[in-house]
């Protein structure tokens, strides 16, 4: 094994490891019955406008049967609405509604000292010189998957 598979490996043990940690925190942070999932279709779904369902699971990586789950829960509570897309019967288009929007700004307000701790330990400068990096990441990630 060179170096650089040995540093390969060590990057993505990190990663991994620290992906688990944070959800960990997160998930026992966020306000009764909010699961992380949910938060970040919430979340996503509060900067924009309508978005399909096939839409969502690519942007989140996941199934097509996996966030239909989860904005059927959401559905559920309130916190979206799903309409059929007028311009084609075959689609439906899934927006936040004011109730979800109230659920997001708690999970926000909920995880927000967590995460202003751990950039805070880190350092700002620390924090903001590893975003190219894993911005780059993420990217290359996303085109090869």
């Amino acid at each position: 094994m060179s170096g650089d598979d040995g540093l390969a490996i060590t990057l993505f043990s990190e990663l991994l490891t620290a992906d688990q940690l944070l959800r960990a925190r997160l998930a026992k942070a966020l306000p009764d019955r909010m699961e992380l999932s949910h938060f970040s279709v919430l979340n996503h779904l509060a900067r924009g406008a309508e978005k399909t369902p096939v839409q969502l699971s690519r942007v989140f990586h996941v199934t097509r049967g996996a966030m239909t789950n989860t904005l059927s829960r959401l559905e559920a509570q309130g916190y979206v609405h799903v309409r059929p897309d007028w311009d084609d019967a075959r689609r439906k288009l899934v927006s936040i509604s004011p109730a979800g929007l109230e659920a997001r700004d708690a999970a926000l307000r909920a995880i927000m000292p967590l995460v202003s701790e751990l950039v805070g330990a880190l350092g700002r400068e620390k924090v903001r010189a590893a975003m190219p990096v894993l911005r780059e990441l993420r990217l290359r990630l996303e085109s090869e998957g």
